[in-house]
């Protein structure tokens, strides 16, 4: 198959643009077929595709994502496989799941939140487990990290966990998250070690111009890190901008519809 076909529900590029790819990496020992793209990578830019649908009637439809390197060369695309039921009665609270896909078409990774009738509060989620939403990521059908939500008074909070439940990185929230057209700010979700003490990165919410911002959800990001930190601790991170995109950037149309 050749590089550049078009992926599953993946809308083709425009007349004339061709996809850029970023060259497919030769296996390494120890990682995860599919993941060796990300051995070479400080950053990842991940662009939401818009559903002009979804723009102009409100209705959700399941997000797709496009991940590129900083050069802009895509590396893996990623699509949300959720039932209507889900997206209509639950909104941006629905359980999910997300396969990612490379330029093969193959699955790399598998993205999933169960769905938590009373969670999403950030003051219950460290006294009670139902109260916390949690993702897990899959490479291979084998289990390679989680995103656990942590308790907290003032700011949204995630725990980095490995494969056995170890704590290895942390996310901190920015004390106020502001979005919209008429909020030219970015919004920066601290990466720390494990002890909290350090910041080795952060998780971007970019603003993406007034028409694009107003008109449709489809959002920016950007993940930045340390070009050696282990390849399952960024896979999971990928986890984790999905959980901050839901939990605070997904429902702001329905909420610009209500104004």
């Amino acid at each position: 198959m050749q590089p550049n076909m078009f992926m599953v529900n993946q809308p083709p590029p425009a007349p004339g643009q061709a996809i850029a790819w970023m060259p497919r990496p030769a296996p390494i020992p120890g990682v995860p077929p599919g993941l060796e793209y990300l051995t070479m990578l400080d950053t990842i830019r991940v662009e939401q595709i818009p559903s002009f649908l979804e723009a102009f009637t409100g209705f959700d439809t399941n997000n797709k994502y496009v991940l590129r390197n900083a050069g802009n060369q895509q590396f893996l695309y990623a699509y949300e496989d959720t039932d209507v039921c889900m997206r209509i009665c639950c909104g941006n609270q629905r359980g999910f799941t997300f396969h990612i896909i490379d330029n093969l078409r193959q699955e790399v990774l598998t993205i999933t939140r169960e769905f938590k009738c009373c969670a999403g509060c950030c003051w219950f989620a460290g006294c009670c487990s139902c109260c916390a939403y949690e993702i897990t990521v899959q490479a291979g059908g084998t289990i390679i990290g989680y995103i656990r939500q942590k308790g907290s008074f003032w700011k949204a909070a995630y725990d980095i966990l490995d494969e056995t439940g170890n704590t290895i990185l942390k996310i901190e929230g920015p004390f106020c998250i502001l979005d919209g057209p008429l909020c030219p700010f970015e919004n920066d979700f601290k990466v720390l070690t494990a002890d909290g003490q350090s910041q080795i990165g952060k998780i971007t919410k970019e603003y993406a111009g007034f028409v694009r911002e107003m008109i449709t959800v489809a959002d920016n990001f950007s993940i930045t890190f340390p070009i050696d930190l282990s390849v399952k601790a960024k896979a999971t991170l990928i986890g984790a901008l999905f959980l901050i995109d839901f939990m605070f950037f997904e429902d702001k149309q329905k909420n610009n519809n209500n104004k």
